[in-house]
C-alpha cells in the first residue's frame, strides 16, 4: 500500500470522527439515498477523491480573498441557444446518480468555447492578487468551527498548504482506495501542478487546474461571469444532438479519429498516450462540439454551480418539465454525509471508457468545494441580455 501524505491523515480522521458523531442523526436520509449513490471504481478518476477537510465552507462564505470584478467580456464565448431536452444518462454505463432521465427546458446563455486557461487565471490573479486555496495554509481555528465538538487537532506539519495530485502506482500494486492514487502533495497548486520542481512554462494555453470551487466562483465573479449550472453544462455538452451519449454523438471514443484528450491503456497502470498527452493538453487539441464548444469531454473536468444530491434528478422528474433547475438547495452525499459536494461535469485525462467513461455528456463526479486537484478546472457562462 502506498504510504500516505500527512494531510491525507488528517482528512481520513477528521471524515471517521465527523461521520461516527452524525450517523444517528443522519441515518433515514442515507437509507433512503444510499441506493441511489454512484457505485464508482475505487480506482476510477470518477471515485471519491478526498476531501481537503471533513467539511467545506458554505457557499457564500466570505474571506479576504474575495476578488474585486473586473471588466466583462463576451469574447471567445458561444451563444448556446435555449431548448428543451431529455436529462440524464442513456445508456449502460449510466450510474444511479444519472438518472431517472428528465425533461429540462434552458434559457439561452453565452459560454466559454474553452475551459479557462492559465493564462486567462494568471490575468486574474496579477489583477486581484488573488490567492488560491491551494496556496492557503489551513487555519485550525476555522476548520474546528465545522467539525464536531472534540475532534483533535492534527499535527501542525500536516496543516501546510497543498492540493490533490495524482500517482500512477506500479504494475503489481493493488489498489483498494483512491487514496492510494491520489496524494495531497505540499506546494502543488495551478502554477506548480505536480507540487515543487514543476511550472506551467510552455503551457500557458493548458486548463488551469487545482482551483478548488471558491476560486473558480471568484475567477467567474471578477471576469463578469458565472459558474454553469447542470442543466445549462449538460445541454451545452450535447451540441445540439439529441440523445447523444458524448458531446461528437454515439461512436465510442476509442473507434475512428481522436476524440478527446483521455487516458489510453489500462488504468491507472499504464498510460499509453495514443492521443499524445499523459496529462493536460493545450484546450482546441481536438474537435468541437456541434455548437462549436471544445474539451466538453476529456482534459479537465468542470465545476458546475449544482450542489450534488444523488436523488436531485428525481426530484426534477416529479415536476414533469424542469425549467432552468439550478441544483438541490443543499448537498447530501451518503458515502460522505457531512461533507457538501458541488457537481463537477465532462471527465479529464485520467478518464478511460472502461471504468468510468466520464466524458459521457451525463456522467456526475462530485468533490468538495474547497479541493483542488491536478484533472480539475472549469469554464464560465454568462446571461444573455433580454
Amino acid at each position: 500500500m502506498i504510504k500516505k501524505t500527512s494531510m491525507i491523515v488528517l482528512v481520513a480522521g477528521l471524515a471517521f470522527s465527523c461521520q461516527n458523531k452524525d450517523k444517528s442523526s443522519s441515518a433515514t436520509e442515507t437509507k433512503s439515498t444510499t441506493q441511489l449513490s454512484t457505485k464508482d471504481s475505487l480506482s476510477s478518476c470518477c471515485a471519491e477523491t478526498p476531501a481537503r477537510f471533513a467539511t467545506a465552507k458554505k457557499e457564500g462564505t466570505k474571506t479576504a480573498n474575495v476578488a474585486k470584478p473586473g471588466t466583462s467580456s463576451d469574447k471567445g464565448m458561444i451563444l448556446i441557444p435555449a431548448g428543451q431536452f431529455t436529462m440524464g444518462g442513456n445508456n449502460e454505463q449510466a450510474r444511479p446518480d444519472e438518472l431517472p432521465r428528465h425533461e429540462v427546458k434552458v434559457s439561452s446563455f453565452l459560454m466559454d468555447a474553452t475551459e479557462v486557461t492559465n493564462q486567462q487565471f494568471k490575468e486574474f490573479v496579477d489583477a486581484t492578487g488573488y490567492i488560491t486555496i491551494a496556496e492557503r495554509k489551513p487555519v485550525w481555528e476555522e476548520i474546528k468551527k465545522q467539525l464536531p465538538p472534540g475532534t483533535p487537532k492534527p499535527p501542525e506539519e500536516a496543516l501546510v498548504a497543498s492540493s490533490l495530485v495524482f500517482r500512477q502506482p506500479a504494475n503489481d500494486q493493488r489498489i483498494n482506495h483512491p487514496t492510494e492514487v491520489w496524494e495531497w502533495r505540499q506546494g502543488a497548486d495551478w502554477k506548480h501542478p505536480q507540487g515543487p520542481g514543476s511550472d506551467i512554462k510552455g503551457k500557458m494555453n493548458h486548463p488551469v487546474v487545482h482551483v478548488a470551487w471558491e476560486d473558480a466562483h471568484a475567477y467567474a465573479q471578477w471576469a463578469g461571469k458565472r459558474l454553469p449550472t447542470e442543466a445549462e453544462w449538460e445541454w451545452a455538452a450535447r451540441g445540439g444532438l439529441k440523445d447523444n451519449v458524448y458531446p461528437w454523438g454515439n461512436e465510442k471514443v476509442e473507434e475512428g479519429s481522436l476524440k478527446t484528450n483521455n487516458w489510453q491503456g489500462q488504468f491507472p497502470y499504464t498510460n499509453t498516450a495514443t492521443d499524445g498527452f499523459t496529462g493536460s493538453a493545450p484546450v482546441k487539441s481536438f474537435a468541437p462540439n456541434g455548437y462549436g464548444l471544445y474539451d466538453m469531454a476529456g482534459n479537465a473536468w468542470e465545476w458546475t454551480a449544482d450542489w450534488y444530491r444523488p436523488d436531485y434528478y428525481q426530484t426534477l422528474a416529479d415536476e414533469g418539465l424542469a425549467t432552468d433547475p439550478k441544483g438541490p438547495v443543499q448537498s447530501y452525499d451518503p458515502t460522505e454525509p457531512t461533507v457538501p459536494k458541488k457537481v463537477t461535469r465532462g471527465g479529464s485525462f485520467l478518464c478511460h471508457d472502461s471504468y468510468c467513461s466520464g466524458f459521457r455528456v451525463a456522467a456526475r463526479m462530485r468533490t468538495s468545494p474547497d479541493t483542488g486537484l491536478n484533472h480539475t478546472g472549469f469554464r464560465c457562462v454568462k446571461d444573455v441580455k433580454r
